[in-house]
């Protein structure tokens, strides 16, 4: 074996590697194509796999060894360290290489029985003293296990790292060195953070428990998904583990900002600067993130599904996929905003909006009897109170939902009417939000005929309209004549029950309390409970009325007639008009003769005679047939 001394360096000419140390190389070894002429003492007094394979090759008794080391961990780069070890040159492990490093080791069989203190225990002993008490350094080893990811884990490397890292989430992080000592308390009075009493200028964002999103977000989907379950069962605070896989969600899912209004900013630590970013299928990171989600609700959260449901459509995710996220928003639909729900059309389909999608979830939501713990995290506020039940929150968010939609003129109207009628009546108090949905429909359809406006309006409820509603309802030139009747129906109704129950309080204020006060509260409820009753008999009432005006009015027009046609023939003749007398007779009135020169004679009254009153109503009569006839 040539002294260690001789040795300076490996020289590198094309694909091969020399090692300078004034022999001629008696061994080649290959890796990937890379060709090291090395010498047969060092190798086989420190790698068995190498003595192993030189002692067959002995028997063939050829002069010089050759071997190809077929899927050498870390490639060239590791054999290299691996050789310069053999050579007694000094090696340098670091966070960054010491996983692949500790697999090439193994991978050569570089054990204690061909030399103490072999490669293999010191990167063994090098990987349990400083990367598994160090946050950063185990993120970098696990970060940088991915090429060597099945004999790590046959090293049970990348266990022992998620274990590690798990554990350190449940502890203080200012216990793991720099940077997280930035946590602790070395800061300046100033608030800047402190390195060995060096004011390094930099600031603490946070203090929270969401310090070490950012950091474990460098890991592939894969160790992502590994050390995340393996949080679970350390019992990490559950919502701490859906903020870790929103942040890594959003990260990796730059479309997924756009769908995420109000999110807050999560603080970059100072280890994230010196970690590689990655590069991964956004496709594979959705499927694999949705598994990961839990159970629960949230108004944030129910956001966050949505713009992931959207991200699916776009992607093209699996089939699972779209449904899991659909039966998840669907469970907690009342958390859900407008915006949310007005999912565009990704496909070929004609209309603008993804209605089918939404009908699916609404189907989801009216199935679902699970019940699903709230969400609540720091960064979450939940906007609910206990007397607003779901199913009268869903049913306004779709009505709004139906009103934005119904401008889409490609809209059929079945689509309409399947997306009001998913929900119970008793799910609305109130239709005034579908009679505005349809009357924006009505209005960007005006082709529709009245047989298909009147098939919409049976999905309203008259009687449950507001005054308001009912008194543009009633003046809506785009509602079909017969729909317009039944609201004016409705809307009587509702005053008079308006009416009545003014009255039942004005009774109520004015009368002593006790008994009195209960049957005003009957009198109130048998009124709105015979309303139908009463307003049947007073439509009756009011077309009896009518056919008596009806009659009347014809009555006086063949009157006025008459009168006319008489009056005609009399202005025919002079004389005729200049005699009273004659007129009088003409139209049927005879008047009595007295001198011109008499006074009248007042015998105990002064009111006027019967003979003058008579007189006084005729013209008065004649005067009012010709005013309703003009």
């Amino acid at each position: 074996m040539p002294p260690a001394r001789k040795v300076s360096e490996f020289l590198r000419e094309g694909n091969d590697r020399f090692c300078k140390a004034g022999l001629p190389s008696d061994i080649t070894v290959v890796v990937d194509g890379v060709s090291f002429h090395l010498h047969k003492f060092p190798l086989i007094s420190k790698c068995g796999k190498i003595a192993r394979l030189y002692e067959e090759s002995a028997r063939k008794h050829e002069k010089i060894f050759t071997t190809v080391l077929e899927e050498f961990p870390g490639g060239p780069d590791m054999f290299l360290i691996a050789a310069k070890f053999c050579y007694g040159m000094r090696v340098e492990l670091t966070s960054r290489n010491i996983v692949m490093v500790y697999c090439a080791a193994d991978y050569l069989e570089m054990i204690d029985e061909f030399g103490e203190e072999n490669l293999l225990s010191k990167s063994e002993s090098f990987f349990y003293k400083n990367i598994l008490h160090n946050w950063k350094d185990c993120i970098l080893a696990l970060q940088s296990s991915e090429p060597v990811l099945q004999r790590a884990e046959k090293l049970h490397i990348i266990n022992k790292c998620v274990n590690a890292l798990s554990v350190m989430v449940c502890t203080d992080p200012s216990l793991f060195g720099w940077p997280m000592m930035m946590y602790g308390s070395l800061q300046s009075p100033g608030g800047s953070i402190l390195w060995n009493g060096i004011n390094t200028g930099a600031r603490i964002r946070s203090s929270e428990s969401d310090w070490w999103f950012e950091d474990i977000s460098y890991l592939s989907v894969s160790l992502f998904e590994r050390l995340i379950k393996a949080m679970e069962t350390k019992g990490i605070r559950p919502e701490n583990i859906v903020g870790a896989v929103m942040h890594y969600t959003r990260k990796y899912l730059p479309g997924l900002g756009r769908w995420q209004g109000g999110q807050h900013g999560i603080p970059r630590t100072v280890t994230s600067f010196s970690f590689t970013p990655i590069s991964l299928d956004q496709r594979v990171v959705l499927e694999s993130i949705e598994k990961l989600l839990p159970q629960k609700k949230g108004k944030s959260f129910c956001r966050f599904l949505l713009g992931l449901l959207r991200v699916a459509l776009i992607l093209g995710a699996s089939q699972t996929c779209k449904d899991s996220l659909e039966k998840r928003i669907g469970r907690q639909l009342e958390f859900a905003t407008l915006d949310g729900l007005l999912i565009p059309t990704y496909s070929d389909a004609e209309t603008l909006y993804d209605i089918d999608t939404v009908q699916r979830i609404i189907q989801h939501f009216m199935s679902s009897e699970s019940k699903v713990t709230p969400f609540s995290p720091a960064s979450v506020e939940l906007e609910t109170s206990p007397s607003s039940g779901p199913l009268r929150l869903v049913a306004k968010l779709i009505d709004s939902y139906i009103a934005e939609v119904a401008s889409d003129v490609n809209l059929k109207p079945g689509k309409i009417r399947s997306l009001a009628e998913a929900l119970p009546d008793s799910s609305r108090t109130l239709h005034d939000g579908l009679y505005r949905s349809l009357d924006i429909y009505f209005k960007a359809h005006p082709w529709l005929s009245d047989k298909e406006k009147e098939e919409l309006c049976n999905i309203i409820d008259f009687q449950k309209l507001s005054i308001d509603a009912c008194a543009h309802a009633s003046q809506n030139e785009r509602l079909p004549l017969r729909v317009v009747l039944q609201v004016l129906f409705f809307e009587q109704m509702h005053l008079r029950t308006a009416l009545a129950g003014h009255l039942n309080v004005l009774e109520t204020e004015s009368a002593p309390t006790g008994p009195v006060n209960v049957q005003a509260e009957m009198a109130g409820q048998i009124i709105q409970r015979d309303g139908w009753v009463t307003m049947v008999r007073e439509n009756r009432v009011l077309k009896v009325d009518m056919d008596k005006m009806r009659s009347r009015v014809g009555d006086l027009e063949e009157e006025f007639s008459k009168i006319k046609q008489e009056m005609k023939k009399v202005s025919k003749s002079h004389s005729s008009l200049s005699s009273p007398h004659v007129v009088a007779r003409r139209i049927g009135c005879n008047l009595l003769s007295r001198p011109s020169d008499d006074k009248p004679v007042t015998i105990g009254s002064t009111g006027p005679s019967p003979r003058a009153s008579v007189e006084q109503g005729l013209a008065g009569r004649t005067v009012e047939i010709i005013k309703m006839k003009k």
